[in-house]
């Protein structure tokens, strides 16, 4: 059956314009010329929490926090920013605490602080900056609506050709060799049953492991050691505050995503290597062992020595182009006069998607008597994604500071010009169909 005019011109200036308007992704400033997008305003913090953060001794980057803040025990923020992160951040402000912020020594070494509300008793004190009670300069519903979605479509991501991930006794080996983007999804019960982790992929490319599951608790298999492959070593090495692979630069790119968690423990014996997207979840940093990377949660709680070191997420997260779907034929029981154009395509879920292992061969042996992973089927699903695009924004410390819960756009392309082309296509998919339907009705 003929496609009439009407429903083929208005479907093309849909999607003419829909890829008109869609600007170029916000390009990271460390990674020139390249599209991708980043975490927005969490980018900047150490720790980005929506709701309430109850935490000693201290975060050595910036903190976020959404809700109320308990410091009781006494803390410190920002000692490790440098003065161009510090001028990146929202007003300068290092702490931001939306709600009420309690204990008796909150110390900001560098950048200034901002509170809703101060608890009796509660001394804030800013070492390099200043302290003031006000609104905050974060817009948290906003910024963790795109934060879920960005986990979301993150965990619609495809595997990566030829990624493996392999259980070895109570070894869990990730392992791919894409020089951009390498893209894992593990169940939580796998990441739970391993005692060591080991990641290899290549110095430079960005990895984002999806962890699937409604909870994650790494105490529960006593987890203690992320080991990071060394292509200079030609080694893994334990991941801590003193040594990491390539002096840092892997896990300033990897990522763990948790999408669909509502609770996420750290076994406070490890050291966590990478940035931790929980948004949904309460984050449990444990009493000891810090996070390598900033930890982006709904919730957080920690003490003792349960730290997040600031070595923030660096990576050029990947994105998707728009789909459109197929004009309906007139007549068909499902034809509509102006079909719909979704953003985001949905995809099938399978919960709790688990790994299969292999035996086949891999890699050189490493150092230390561990076994080397080996070739293996990747996970057999990705988390449940819900039609949302991740966010545009650039991580880098020159990137201008979002004060509204807005993104930075840093991307490769004018915005404006864009945006009249879409209004020009638009309307010219206007005045065809118009000029259709007179035709139409002189004939009858």
């Amino acid at each position: 059956m003929r496609t009439p005019i009407p429903a083929a011109a208005l479907a093309l200036g849909g999607s003419l314009a829909l890829a008109a308007l869609v600007a170029p992704a916000a390009a990271h400033a460390t990674e020139p010329g390249r599209q991708c997008q980043s975490l927005g305003v969490a980018n900047l913090y150490g720790e980005f929490i929506e709701g309430d953060d109850t935490h000693t001794p201290d975060a050595e980057g910036a903190v976020a926090v959404g809700g109320n803040a308990d410091f009781t025990g006494g803390f410190s923020v920002g000692q490790e920013l440098t003065a161009d992160q510090v001028a990146a951040l929202p007003g300068g402000n290092a702490l931001v605490v939306a709600g009420k912020i309690s204990g008796p020594s909150t110390q900001v070494m560098k950048g200034n602080g901002v509170y809703g509300s101060k608890a009796a008793g509660a001394v804030v004190d800013a070492h390099q900056g200043k302290i003031s009670q006000g609104a905050s300069p974060i817009d948290f519903k906003a910024e963790f609506i795109k934060l879920r979605a960005a986990a979301t479509a993150l965990a619609a991501t495809p595997r990566t050709a030829g990624a493996t991930v392999e259980a070895k006794g109570a070894d869990l080996y990730l392992s791919s060799a894409d020089a951009v983007l390498n893209s894992f999804t593990v169940s939580a019960a796998t990441l739970q049953g391993a005692t060591d982790v080991f990641v290899k992929v290549p110095v430079g490319s960005v990895t984002v492991v999806t962890v699937t599951g409604d909870g994650y608790d790494m105490a529960a298999a006593r987890t203690t050691g992320f080991h990071l492959w060394d292509e200079g070593r030609k080694a893994y090495v334990l991941d801590d505050k003193l040594q990491s692979a390539a002096g840092g630069a892997v896990r300033a790119k990897l990522l763990w995503n948790f999408p669909t968690a509502t609770k996420v423990v750290k076994n406070g014996q490890a050291a966590w290597a990478g940035t931790v997207l929980a948004p949904n979840a309460a984050f449990d940093l444990g009493s000891g062992g810090p996070v390598n990377g900033s930890v982006i949660a709904k919730s957080l709680t920690g003490k003792g020595g349960a730290e997040t070191h600031h070595y923030p997420f660096t990576g050029c997260l990947p994105t998707e182009p728009p789909t459109v779907p197929p004009v309906v034929p007139s007549g068909s029981p499902s034809a509509t006069t102006t079909p719909s154009v979704p953003v985001t395509p949905s995809v099938p879920v399978t919960p709790g998607a688990s790994v299969t292992p292999s035996a086949s061969g891999g890699p050189s042996t490493p150092t230390g008597g561990k076994p080397s992973p080996s070739a293996s089927g990747g996970p057999s699903a990705a988390a449940s994604p819900s039609s949302a695009a991740v966010p545009s924004a650039s991580a880098s410390p020159s990137a201008e500071a979002s004060t509204g819960g807005g993104l930075a756009h840093t991307g490769s392309g004018p915005v404006v010009p864009l945006a009249i082309g879409g209004a020009i296509v638009i309307a010219a998919g206007g005045a065809i169909v118009v000029a259709a339907r007179r035709r139409a009705a002189k004939q009858a």
